[in-house]
C-alpha cells in the first residue's frame, strides 16, 4: 500500500486549469488521466464529460468554485464538491451527482441554465453534495482516515467566509462504514466534530424500496443492527447544517 504524508496533501479550491469531471472510483486523477478510465468502467463517462466540463466550468466562473480538492503531487486524491443552494433547486439540476443521468443527476443542458447571480441570493446556503477521500471502493484506499476529509471541509468554510456566504449543508447518515464504502459519505459525527448540527431528519427516497438496492439494503440494516440501530434509521438522510458568522 502507498504510503502518504499528510503534511504532503494540497487542500484548495478547484479552478478552470484542472476540472474535476468525474469521481475517484477507479483511483486518483491527474491530468493525463481524467479522460480514461478502465474497460470495466460501463458508465457513458465521454458523455457525462461532455456534460459536466462546461457545468463545471460555468459554476466557477459565476460563483468563483464548486469544489475543494485535495493533491498529494500531480494526483487529486480528494474533492468536495458544494454548490448555492438556489442552484441545487433550479429546474434540472438533479441531484446533481455527475456520473449520473437525472433525476440522480443534471439534465444534459443544464449549463445552458441562467444561474443566480450571487448578488441576488437570499439564501445564501451552499450545500454539500459528495465527498471522497481516494477510492472507498478500491481495496485498498491510503487516502483515507489521514484527515484529508476535515481538511477539505475546513478549507470551504474558509473558503465560504470569504465569499460571504452565511450557511453550510451537507446530507448524510448514521456512523456505517457501508455508507462510505458505497457513497463516499461521511456520517453525522463527522460533521458534528466540525461544529455541524442536524437539522432535519427524514427518510432518504432512495433507499424506501427494497427492490430498487436490495444487496445494499440488506448490508446497511445488518450493519445498522450489528450497532443497535433499528433497521429503518439507517435509511434515513440526515441534514447538517454549520451557520457562518
Amino acid at each position: 500500500m502507498e504510503s502518504i504524508l499528510i503534511e504532503d496533501v494540497v487542500v484548495e479550491p478547484m479552478t478552470e486549469e484542472f476540472i474535476v469531471w468525474r469521481c475517484l472510483h477507479d483511483g486518483p486523477l491527474t491530468r493525463d488521466t481524467i479522460d480514461q478510465w478502465p474497460s470495466s468502467n460501463t458508465l457513458p463517462l465521454e458523455r457525462f464529460r461532455d456534460r459536466n466540463v462546461p457545468l463545471l466550468v460555468k459554476l466557477t466562473r459565476t460563483y468563483g468554485s464548486c469544489a475543494i480538492l485535495a493533491h498529494a503531487g500531480d494526483q487529486v486524491v480528494g474533492f468536495l464538491r458544494f454548490y448555492p443552494k438556489a442552484v441545487c433547486d433550479m429546474k434540472g439540476a438533479g441531484g446533481p451527482c455527475l456520473q449520473q443521468d437525472p433525476p440522480a443527476g443534471p439534465v444534459e443542458d443544464f449549463a445552458d441554465s441562467e444561474f443566480p447571480d450571487p448578488a441576488d441570493i437570499e439564501d445564501k446556503t451552499l450545500v454539500v453534495h459528495c465527498m471522497m477521500t481516494g477510492s472507498p471502493q478500491q481495496k485498498e484506499n491510503p487516502y483515507q482516515r489521514k484527515g484529508i476529509g476535515k481538511r477539505m471541509v475546513r478549507a470551504l468554510i474558509e473558503w465560504a467566509k470569504a465569499n460571504r456566504w452565511e450557511g453550510i449543508e451537507a446530507d448524510s447518515f448514521e456512523d456505517l462504514p457501508i455508507i462510505y464504502e458505497i457513497t463516499g459519505s461521511a456520517g453525522h459525527t463527522f460533521w458534528e466534530k466540525l461544529g455541524f448540527r442536524l437539522v432535519d431528519r427524514h427518510p432518504y427516497p432512495e433507499l424506501q424500496d427494497r427492490n430498487k438496492f436490495p444487496e445494499f439494503i440488506m448490508r446497511l440494516e445488518e450493519q445498522a443492527n450489528s450497532i443497535g440501530l433499528p433497521p429503518e434509521t439507517a435509511r434515513d438522510r440526515l441534514v447538517m447544517r454549520l451557520d457562518i458568522t
